[in-house]
């Protein structure tokens, strides 16, 4: 039987891993080593109980964020010490995808609609 430790945050907390740094910027600007960004990414890997019941912070278990790491508490579980308990308040915002685009007929139709109001 194997035994296995894992996290979980309590209060209004979540549980990111946090996404590795770029040295490179995607228009292939080269940043310095000691570079500081006042907000990073990551991926939930765990959510408080509180803030999975609370309907005004919809972050879920595997939802892209981007946080700002003033807050945040480094978790020492995994060597490479990745992992942060960051309060809810410290999320920015979380990456979301469309699977479906409006049609051009109802875009067009929208925009006719809030013109005439």
């Amino acid at each position: 039987m194997s035994v296995s430790e894992f996290v979980e945050p309590v209060g209004r907390r979540i549980l990111i891993r946090k996404d590795e740094s770029r040295q490179t910027t995607r228009g292939g600007i080269v940043l310095p080593d000691k570079a500081e960004i006042p907000t990073i990414t990551g991926r939930v890997v765990e959510v408080s109980s509180q803030i999975e019941r609370d309907e005004d912070f919809p972050v879920k278990k595997y939802d892209k964020v981007l946080f700002h790491p003033k807050n945040a508490i480094p978790v020492d579980l995994e060597p490479n010490n990745v992992l942060f308990v960051v309060p809810i308040e410290d999320v920015v915002a979380v990456f979301r995808r469309t699977k479906d685009k409006l049609p051009k007929e109802a875009s067009a139709g929208e925009s006719d609609a809030l013109e005439e109001e």
